[in-house]
Formats: C-alpha cells, structure tokens, sequence
C-alpha cells in the first residue's frame, strides 16, 4: 500500500505482484477493494502480472483532491498516476462501472500502449436520463439468511443485489459497502455536476483484446448502450449475462472468473 502524488490529488493505491501492469479502477462511491475482491482471486492463480489497484479522488483513502470539479480532471489525475507509476509501459487496464468509463478516456488519450481493456458492468452514457437501464429485479432469495440483517441492511442489499444469500451479503459487503460509507459524498455531488466528458470518446477502434461484462438486471447502467459501442472493439466478447445485477462480479462469479481468464489469455 503507497500514495503517489500527482497534479491534483494524493492517490492511494495497492501495488501487488510482478510482471505486464494492470490498472483496477473502482466504480463511483466504493473503493478499490471492489477491483481487488474480485480480481485478486484470478490473479493469484497466475504469474507474471503486476495488479495495480487505485482509490480514485473522493472514495477511498485518497487525499487532497478537492481541486478536482470534473470528470475530465478525475481522468487526468488517474492519468498522472500511470505516467507516475507505470511510465511509458504497456499496460492492461480493468474498469468497473464509472471506472468504465474513466478507462474508455484514457483509451482516446493513450490507446498505443493498452494491450487489452475489460470492462465490468461499464457506465457508457454519463447522464442518467438517457441511458437504457432495466428494472430492478430480485431473482434468487435465501429467506432465512436475511432474517439476520437489520431492516436498513436487508433495504439496501434487496436494492443493489439480484441475488440475495449469504454468499453474496458478505462479498457486497466487504467489498462494497465498506467502500461507500468512507466516500466523500458532498465531493462526488460536486464532480456529478460535470459527470461527462467534455470530449468525444469512442472515436476510433480499439484492436486489442477486450471484454465487456454486462448484467441483463443491471437497473444502473443497463446492458443495451454498451452493445452500441461493439463496432469499436472489434476484439471485444460482449457477454450478457442473466441473474446479473450492477454488481455482476458477485451475483455470477464463476462465469465472471472464467471469461476474465479468458481475456487475459487473449492478451497473453
């Protein structure tokens, strides 16, 4: 565990194993134990991979960011941070989310040295109002399991999970929840305000390996918009996966496992 500073925040990070670089970049509100939970797993079964995973300004334990009033700031922070950390190497990048959407930005600003992206249940349009998003259903309950929960958590697990057990209750909240009650939420109101970017993304193909995970409950950011982008990854499986929330990684983790496997061995 380090800090590395840069223009406009103190960023914290996780710096684990040896090899090819792979960037982890968290969702909007948790942290980067959303990336490490899920992907650590697969990477300790594997050689050769130097995993890199960052607390994004206002989640986390990153510091002094308040400057930051945007998402093209947010983007350049975490672009600071790879020309600090991991200067002109390759690398892969991993984004969950709004880190989806913070990594199709430094694919139009750094696209020559991706070697592959994945991206797990990515934002593709900033504005809420627009985007093709399902409704959210709840289709696997462990009643007996969730008679241990205070009403305020069975609320919030039944409003962000698909699956509802015990399994799932702990992976949702070590690895998120943990996350969400430490962000700076006034901050991240504040980057709201200017959520897109003031650029076109998506401008070009990218012909490395890629994959898109996406989850057919997903009520956040649906699964539709992401199709509309497959002409750009022409490299890119694109996987729909049912009894799959926003949290996909935890409501299907066995074939979440799998597929990144695959991609990784893609890129090998």
């Amino acid at each position: 565990m380090a800090y590395c500073k840069v223009h406009q925040a103190d960023i914290f990070y996780e710096d684990l194993g040896k090899g090819k670089p792979v960037l982890m970049i968290h969702g909007y509100s948790p942290d980067h134990r959303l990336m490490s939970g899920c992907m650590e797993p697969i990477f300790k079964k594997k050689e050769g991979w130097r995993r890199i995973y960052i607390d994004l300004p206002g989640m986390g334990l990153t510091k002094n960011y308040h400057d930051i009033c945007s998402s093209d700031e947010m983007l350049d922070t975490v672009l600071d941070f790879i020309e600090t950390v991991i200067p002109n190497q390759e690398y892969l990048i991993v984004g969950e989310s709004y880190g989806g959407y913070i990594a199709r930005g430094i694919i139009e600003k750094q696209k020559e040295r991706i070697l592959g992206a994945a991206f797990i249940c990515p934002l593709i349009i900033p504005s809420p109002e627009n985007r093709l998003i399902e409704k959210h259903k709840v289709l696997k309950t462990d009643d007996k399991f969730l008679l241990n929960l205070s009403e305020e958590e069975l609320k919030d697990f039944r409003n962000n999970q698909v699956v509802l057990n015990e399994y799932n209750w702990l992976r949702y909240n070590k690895e998120i929840l943990s996350g969400i009650k430490i962000r700076d939420e006034e901050f991240l109101n504040k980057v709201k305000s200017k959520y897109e970017f003031s650029f076109k993304i998506d401008q070009s193909d990218f012909n490395n390996p890629s994959l898109f995970l996406l989850g057919r409950q997903d009520s956040s950011v649906g699964y539709k918009d992401a199709l509309d982008i497959m002409n750009k990854y022409p490299r890119g499986t694109f996987t729909v996966l049912d009894t799959a929330g926003h949290n996909l990684q935890i409501d299907q983790p066995q074939i979440f496992d799998s597929l990144i496997n695959e991609w990784l061995d893609r890129v090998e």
